[in-house]
């Protein structure tokens, strides 16, 4: 079942990153509910084995298209945001002081800690593009205007996922002209 699941977590990971146009240095934020993952209620199975297989699915692709992973924390921690230190440097965000663990935290945001180059936290982070594994809550953490994506699959393990990339906001009024590429 991990094997499966680091699949269906690389799938939806390279198919978003296609689908939102991602550059070099955009941010991919990830809300993972390992107990839903494994079919259990939300905060009731943190699972690291389950987070590593997810982990191992997302975040090669995302180094592979030299992209930054926002892996969200869970409430205990105020949805922090677990990253790198080079995107900490890179956009200049202000770090905070914690460390996930399983039941704090999460377990995705643990093993993105422990895993991640330089693993730092910040309390919150504006990203191109996110995946919500379990019902996580990632919209704070995407820019403004986050429009819905529909992959090839709609679940990783026996969690529902729900895809966003953004936008920029349509700006002026009736003679205004856009650019199409950005939609």
């Amino acid at each position: 079942m991990l094997r499966e699941i680091e699949n269906q977590a690389k799938i939806v990971t390279e198919e978003l990153i296609k689908v939102s146009r991602l550059e070099k240095n955009d941010i991919f934020v990830v809300g993972c509910s390992t107990s839903e993952v494994a079919g259990e209620k939300i905060g009731t199975y943190s699972d690291l084995e389950v987070a590593k297989a997810i982990f191992n699915g997302i975040y090669p692709v995302l180094e592979k298209n030299g992209v930054f992973l926002a892996a969200q924390c869970c409430e205990h921690l105020n949805r922090a945001i677990i990253i790198s230190k080079d995107a900490l440097k890179y956009y200049n965000f202000e770090r905070v002081n914690v460390m996930p663990q399983k039941k704090a935290g999460g377990a995705f945001a643990t093993t993105c800690y422990q895993n991640i180059k330089d693993a730092v936290a910040i309390e919150s982070v504006k990203a191109n593009c996110g995946i919500d594994i379990g019902g996580t809550l990632i919209g704070m953490h995407l820019k403004s205007v986050a429009v819905p994506v529909r992959l090839s699959i709609n679940k990783i393990g026996m969690a529902n996922i729900i895809c966003a990339r953004t936008r920029p906001k349509f700006v002026g009024g009736e003679r205004a002209i856009y650019n199409e590429d950005l939609f």
